[in-house]
């Protein structure tokens, strides 16, 4: 026996069957990837998926089989004489040949599936075999591709006979004990639990595939655990040494938060709420309750989840500087998960950890996570076992929408009911989305409270008067504004934060005034804020105009505050940038209505919110509109009565059992189109702003030149030089060629400096009732 050209003993390959070649040996046989064997892809599979499983399936027993049939089966269709003759042709990876159209493999193992196991667990594995590539089809379609379609497929290539008999043994397999009465939960649960199959497959699938064909980049993966019991005890001497020194109300009130976040985290896991004001420490506290939830449960990371674009940068460097002197650094630990993330601090291992989230800290969006519960792609889904035995701090959870709420609310439940997970539902007002009997049904268990006394916390913690200003234009707002040295304005639309800035202008001269929209790209926006935050604490003229994206956690502190009228909850949110630091013994957020009928005008959620706010405000029952009081009227409105709404895109009916050709019909292609969090119908344009834009935009027309395209680091700098505009905002550019296509896909302003001021961002038209950038894919 002779040895290959890894130094290995050789096989006779005319008895293996492969299941990659080698890219660095494409013709030494006996250097590939076998299927079997010790040194097997469906060993290494197996071992990742079984790993997965374990903590992910750990309230689920009865899965686990599922998981470990699962990898064993996946690559069936790779025995068949026909796929090794491909692979010998191709002589290089086929791992993505099945999307291509090139090899199926996987439909084998789906069909066999389908026999050899009882339903609806056979057709669970199915999806997930079937769909381990090129996503979880829809079951039942007429059109397009379905499982039913891949599980009636005729012609496959013979296969059976080359595999070990051993392998395919179908094991004893049984329902999980699900927690559900009625036909349609059942379904709903069948089908989540598929999602997470899928991932723990997909993702111990492709960790194996790069094990062997690239393992300079497995190496890059993080390995070992991190001792949270470490990390507490880091951040606990952290906050002593930052907060020792701090007086005041505000100070005291801060450091009683975090001591009560601490004794309740040796709480088992389950849903829990903090209710503390705006300013009141949450984000620390909770990242305190987290951790030490985590040592004292045996849970794996800490998830946040925020709304707003403008807080999740800011988050991350918070987190980020509390661990800098933690061996393993700040860098390492957190992983920020967003499009507009800074490519400058990329790292491959925070690039790698973003594929599945294995990190122990995760900042990243509302719509990132609940759009990966509900995706059906690869991608989207190598992450969600990763989300099972975690601390998830939902930030502001009340912000849901209304038309997602039902199936967004059913995850939440199953991922604390089933996956292990603990759910802080985080807010400066009170939890909008707690049962509530003949209200809000669909509501989540009554969470525990961190804070035994919200409303004396508030009460201690107000330092701010909500006024209403009536009906104001924009001068007058102007004239309002110009009266003090330092002020704020925020406004629903683009068009009313430019309007009212310049009025503004008008009024007191350019020095001192500032705006801040979303028109403004994200690196512009930023530079912006700093100046906003140098003059704040030198204390000079300091007069700003902006849309919403200034709320929620913006380190802002004006001594007063107008807020175009909006849901009580973004007013709340108002109010935090007002005397934040409770500095000034009285300060004040005046509500106003604006008078100019295209700024009243608003639709969506902003409009809904509105309605429900001046419903509120008109009932003249609440003399504190943002006491709790007030607040649980505002969301009796809001949310609790717009029952016909709560499912608006039929999630929850997608998921069915009982059809005799397929006892599991799930909707998963579908479904994963239909849950948005924001419509498809904002285009990015990439804008040349400061010599930072002006570089990478050299770059990107010199590859354009060439023919080639930008890489990873290149496309992300360039998405921090995008606005986002409405779908035929940007067509009508296009046509009027005001911006160009550049590398196939960059639409690029053409002439920046005709089409995007320095002061207002991009000028080619506005939009008036969207400010996308609030929250990002």
């Amino acid at each position: 026996m002779g040895v290959n050209s890894l130094g290995k003993p050789t096989i006779d390959p005319g008895f293996l069957r492969f299941a990659h070649s080698n890219p660095a040996f494409p013709n030494d046989l006996s250097c590939w990837e076998p299927l079997v064997g010790e040194d097997g892809h469906l060993e290494a599979v197996s071992r990742h998926c079984q790993r997965f499983a374990g903590r992910t399936f750990h309230q689920l027993p009865e899965l686990l089989t599922l998981a470990e049939v699962s990898a064993r089966w996946h690559d069936l269709g790779k025995f068949s004489k026909a796929f090794q003759r491909y692979l010998r042709i191709a002589g290089g990876d086929v791992h993505n040949g099945e999307v291509c159209g090139r090899v199926d493999h996987s439909s084998a193992g789906a069909q066999y599936a389908m026999k050899k196991l009882p339903p609806p667990l056979n057709a669970m594995v199915a999806y997930v075999i079937a769909g381990h590539h090129a996503g979880l089809y829809d079951g039942i379609r007429t059109q397009g591709t379905s499982l039913m379609a891949r599980l009636q497929k005729k012609g496959l290539p013979p296969w059976q006979e080359a595999v070990p008999k051993a392998l395919l043994e179908a094991p004893a397999v049984a329902m999980p004990k699900l927690n559900a009465d009625k036909r349609a939960d059942i379904a709903f649960q069948l089908g989540f639990a598929t999602r997470m199959l899928f991932s723990c497959l997909v993702d111990a699938d492709f960790l194996a595939t790069e094990a062997f064909m690239n393992p300079v980049q497995a190496g890059e993966r993080m390995v070992d655990g991190v001792d949270f019991s470490a990390l507490d005890r880091h951040l606990t001497d952290y906050l002593t040494q930052r907060f020792r020194k701090r007086e005041g109300k505000v100070a005291a009130a801060r450091a009683e938060v975090l001591a009560t976040c601490r004794s309740k985290a040796i709480g088992k896991p389950g849903f829990y709420s903090l209710t503390v004001p705006t300013g009141g420490g949450k984000t620390l506290s909770s990242l305190a309750f987290a951790l030490r939830h985590c040592v004292q449960n045996d849970l794996d990371r800490v998830i946040y989840a925020i709304p707003f674009t403008s807080i999740i940068e800011q988050t991350a460097e918070v987190f980020r500087k509390t661990f800098e002197g933690f061996p393993a650094g700040g860098d390492a630990l957190v992983l920020e998960h967003h499009s507009n993330f800074d490519p400058d601090r990329e790292t491959t291992r925070n690039r790698l950890t973003s594929e599945n989230w294995d990190a122990p800290l995760i900042v990243t969006t509302n719509v990132q996570l609940f759009e990966s519960l509900f995706a059906n792609r690869t991608s989207r889904c190598r992450k969600l076992h990763n989300i099972a035995k975690s601390v998830i701090v939902l930030d502001e959870a009340q912000m849901l929408p209304v038309d997602l709420l039902k199936p967004c609310l059913k995850a939440l439940r199953l991922l604390v009911e089933q996956y292990g997970c603990t759910i802080v539902l985080c807010t400066a007002t009170q939890p909008a989305i707690e049962f509530r009997a003949g209200k809000f049904e669909i509501g989540l268990p009554a969470p525990t409270p961190i804070i035994d006394d919200a409303q004396a916390l508030y009460t201690r913690l107000k330092r701010v008067d909500v006024h209403q200003a009536g009906v104001l234009d924009c001068a007058s707002l102007a004239a309002h504004m110009s009266e003090i040295e330092q002020g704020l304005t925020i406004v629903n639309t683009r068009r009313h934060a430019v309007a009212v800035f310049g009025a503004l202008k008008q009024a007191v001269g350019v020095d001192g005034c500032f705006h801040l929209s979303a028109a403004m790209t994200p690196v512009h926006r930023n530079q912006v804020l700093r100046e906003i935050r140098r003059r704040l604490r030198r204390r000079e003229p300091c007069r700003v105009v902006a849309t919403q994206l200034i709320e929620a956690g913006v380190d802002v502190d004006f001594p007063m505050v107008w807020r175009a009228l909006t849901g009580l909850d973004s007013i709340a949110q108002a109010a935090g940038r007002c005397n934040r630091e409770g500095r000034r013994d009285r300060a004040v957020t005046w509500i106003f209505e604006p008078k100019e009928e295209e700024f009243r005008r608003l639709i969506g959620m902003l409009g809904s919110s509105a309605d429900a706010a001046g419903q509120v405000i008109a009932s003249g029952r609440h003399t504190d509109l943002l006491g709790l009081a007030a607040i649980e009227h505002y969301f009796n409105l809001h949310y609790w009565q717009q029952q016909a709404g709560w499912d608006r895109r039929g999630i929850c009916g997608a998921f069915r059992t009982g059809d005799r050709r397929l006892p599991l019909d799930c909707d998963f292609a579908s479904v994963a189109d239909r849950f948005r969090f924001i419509d498809d119908t904002q285009r990015p344009i990439v804008v040349g702003w400061g010599g930072q834009g002006e570089a990478v935009l050299r770059e990107l027309n010199c590859l354009h030149g060439l023919g080639l395209h930008p890489n990873r680091i290149l496309s992300r700098r360039l998405q921090r030089q995008t606005v986002s505009v409405s779908q035929w905002i940007w067509e009508q550019a296009l046509a009027e060629g005001k911006v160009e296509i550049l590398c196939d896909r960059f639409a690029v302003l053409s002439a920046p400096q005709l089409y995007y001021n320095d002061e207002l961002g991009l000028q080619l038209d506005a939009d008036p009732f969207y400010d996308p950038n609030m929250t990002i894919v």
